[in-house]
């Protein structure tokens, strides 16, 4: 006998080979597509991220718009995707009735109010190697079974010493563990803390938006009670190689993580999250360095009236 999570494993997890570009082409009708790329100075990245979805969509027409959300970069990466073909918008400057705040939901929330798609896809910018199947595999469940309405990639993750296989060094040491405990429908994902996903845009809609790094694993917790686990998928996607985090930035995103799942599994709000980390001062003895971490939510955007004019505007 099969457990629950084999069987939705068995279900829900198709490859992104699974997924050719001319079947996609038959199901997207008129479905809109939406590729949304979240970025913080990364000159260095985004324009190779840019090019490769601007030839999908030359190539195959399965996306109508590409959308790079600035999360307040100093380097030049406004410029850089622009002129790889992509809209920028910079946080600020969309709704700016209610203020902005910094991180990575932040700019994920506001992206649907300057996009249009009935589909959006979620890619990163700091990609060194990307390939349209981050694209197209994301698009193969929601073009094909309407059923769907979030789909999350998974990925080898090229890490000397971790195996070619891992998850991520804070998913396999703190995201995997509290959803064995908290949220054991969801052990089936291999990668629940992955950057690169889409969603139908009725759902984005209802569900709210954790700042910080807890946007991902919030999402997935939030669709399940949401929708139910029949209306999440994951795809795999291959391999992807980005750029990686140093530990102490690593222990602060962990930290919010279990502040997010903590906060959702039992029912109470608290007070932002903080952790102390140590460096060696000026005269090389330890010194502690507190950091508190803005994971306030936003909510869901479709209870924003902002966005309820500008969606009128677009219509």
């Amino acid at each position: 006998m099969k457990l629950p999570v084999q069987t939705w494993f068995d279900r829900s997890t198709s490859r992104a080979r699974d997924w050719p570009i001319d079947r996609l082409r038959a199901q997207k009708a008129g479905t809109r597509v939406s590729v949304v790329l979240p970025a913080l100075d990364e000159e260095a990245t985004v324009g190779r991220v840019v090019r490769m979805v601007h030839r999908l969509a030359h190539d195959t027409g399965l996306v109508d718009e590409i959308v790079v959300m600035d999360s307040g970069s100093t380097d030049d990466t406004a410029r850089v995707a622009t002129e790889a073909g992509a809209t920028v918008h910079h946080r600020d400057e969309v709704l700016p009735e209610v203020g902005s705040r910094p991180g990575k939901g932040e700019v994920l929330w506001k992206s649907l109010a300057v996009t249009t798609g009935d589909v959006v896809v979620f890619v990163d910018a700091d990609l060194v190697d990307p390939q349209p199947q981050l694209v197209t595999g994301l698009l193969g469940p929601l073009l094909t079974d309407p059923t769907v309405e979030l789909v999350k990639g998974c990925y080898d993750r090229p890490l000397e010493g971790a195996g070619s296989t891992s998850g991520g060094r804070v998913t396999e040491l703190v995201a995997r563990p509290l959803i064995s405990r908290f949220y054991p429908d969801l052990a089936g994902m291999v990668q629940p803390l992955a950057g690169e996903y889409a969603g139908r845009r009725r759902l984005l809609e209802a569900i709210p938006f954790c700042g910080g790094y807890g946007v991902e694993i919030a999402m997935l917790i939030d669709t399940l009670e949401l929708r139910g686990l029949p209306a999440i998928a994951q795809v795999d996607l291959g391999r992807r190689q980005h750029s990686h985090q140093d530990t102490a930035a690593l222990g602060r995103m962990a930290t919010q993580i279990t502040h997010v799942v903590h906060q959702r599994a039992s029912g109470e709000r608290s007070d932002a999250p903080s952790i102390t980390q140590f460096a060696r001062d000026g005269y090389g003895h330890y010194a502690p360095v507190t950091h508190v971490l803005d994971t306030a939510e936003r909510p869901p955007m479709n209870t924003v009236a902002g966005y309820a004019r500008r969606t009128a505007k677009v219509s």
